[in-house]
């Protein structure tokens, strides 16, 4: 039973703004499934200069809900947290729309490593995007209504980015943090080491809510990733107990600590046991005969 203190009740309309902070309105699209909830938030920061986070799926109602809410305002901005095509899928036709304001984001798709043998999930992953201007951590971006800041939380992708809203407090998490379910760490990009030092710096910082693309707000933000990095630490030691019992292949450890999963998201927990078990070779707890992958023998170290 996990600790963690989801909130999975949200009151929303796909398609329909909610202001969820003073100047911040969020549009949540019609893309529910097993890996985005109720769908992909949107969030608009500002009114007269508007910068928005995560355009969503390449889905013309949304983008039309998008334009509606930008009203009479001026979008300035579009920001980008990673690239899977459930946030940046939409990202040109939505800037096309809103008269070609820059696109912000880490960079490009990472290139597959395919002798890695996962599947990482990449049917979600937007390969044709790029950002119109690459920006790094600590990258700035201000009107008179609003500052916002770039922070690189490497992890669920190596060009996931968080953008943090400094005079509320609030960081927008993108998928590094969501509100309803663990993050799925997918290799061969997806890389729990840097997951975990991800989880570490949002510890050292003081906001005080977070906005995830999918759930709802966060409002115990240092308490739920306290939670977060518990968790993960004890899927470590389930996975070694795992091992310890006997079981070698990634499938057999996915059917032992995943029973009560919903089947759906096996492929994604196989993911997420496969990024443990890198992290766990690399820090020589444990080790697999030849390079890790979904379909090595894995035993204690």
């Amino acid at each position: 039973m996990s600790s963690i203190p989801f909130v999975r009740d949200i009151d929303f309309a796909h398609g329909v703004p909610d202001e969820v902070a003073p100047g911040v309105r969020r549009v949540i699209a019609n893309n529910p499934g097993p890996f985005t909830f109720t769908g992909s938030g949107t969030y608009l920061i500002g009114h007269d200069e508007i910068a928005v986070i995560d355009p969503g799926p390449d889905d013309p109602a949304h983008i039309d809900a998008l334009m509606r809410a930008v009203g009479a305002g001026r979008v300035t901005h579009i920001l980008i947290t990673h690239t899977h095509l459930d946030h940046c899928g939409g990202a040109k036709a939505f800037a096309k729309r809103a008269e070609a304001p820059p696109i912000f984001g880490f960079g490009a798709h990472p290139v597959r490593k395919a002798k890695l043998d996962a599947p990482a999930l990449d049917e979600g992953a937007d390969y044709t995007f790029a950002p119109d201007k690459s920006i790094a951590d600590g990258a700035a971006f201000e009107s008179n209504e609003w500052r916002i800041e770039a922070v690189h939380t490497p992890g669920h992708l190596s060009n996931h980015l968080c953008f943090a809203l400094p005079q509320e407090k609030a960081l927008f998490t993108g998928d590094h943090m969501m509100g309803w379910s663990t993050t799925v760490i997918a290799p061969p990009d997806g890389d729990m080491d840097a997951y975990m030092r991800s989880l570490d710096r949002l510890l050292e910082r003081d906001d005080e809510i977070y906005f995830p693309t999918h759930g709802a707000p966060i409002k115990n933000p240092r308490a739920f990733t306290r939670a977060v990095k518990t968790h993960r630490l004890m899927r470590d030691r389930q996975i070694l107990d795992q091992l310890e019992k006997g079981r070698r292949r990634i499938r057999e450890i996915v059917e032992a600590m995943y029973s009560d999963v919903d089947p759906r998201l096996h492929g994604a927990a196989a993911l997420n046991v496969l990024a443990h078990l890198i992290r766990l070779t690399r820090i020589g707890k444990a080790r697999c005969d030849g390079e890790p992958t979904l379909r090595a023998e894995y035993d204690l170290a």
